[in-house]
């Protein structure tokens, strides 16, 4: 252990900064260090790690209860491209009117979607009623 004044003669005698490393500790530690190269390999460092992160983004695709055959296909298509390039998709089920008598359909339908991307997806919440519109989650298999 060296008092801070001896370490402050240390750190100037070899031209380099005394930097506090761990403040909270008893005692607090220091590094003789120089603290310019250490800002910029400390930079260096989060900038490698940003550029490696992948952003997931949450897509929607937009069903109605009585959405037709077609239809139906060309959302799942949408369905599985984002699934494929890595993003979570969020499935909403809209009912309007007096479809809401018919919400059974709206489970059927949403059912069919987790059956059709099982192989690549994952349903991470199961459908559930919020207000008009019934919504589940699906992410990609790593």
């Amino acid at each position: 252990m060296v008092s801070p004044e001896r370490g402050i003669e240390l750190a100037e005698a070899a031209g380099l900064d005394l930097v506090e490393i761990s403040p909270n500790a008893t005692p607090p530690v220091c590094k003789i260090m120089d603290f310019g190269k250490f800002k910029y390999e400390t930079q260096k460092r989060e900038a490698e790690a940003r550029k490696n992160q992948k952003i997931i983004e949450i897509k929607e695709v937009k069903f109605r209860p009585n959405t037709d055959t077609h239809d139906y296909e060309v959302k799942m298509r949408n369905v599985m491209r984002f699934l494929e390039s890595g993003d979570k998709v969020k499935i909403t089920l809209r009912f309007r009117g007096r479809e809401m008598a018919h919400q059974n359909l709206g489970r059927d339908l949403l059912e069919r979607v987790a059956e059709d991307v099982k192989e690549i997806g994952k349903i991470e919440n199961m459908p559930r009623l919020e207000g008009r519109q019934m919504v589940m989650m699906i992410g990609p298999i790593k």
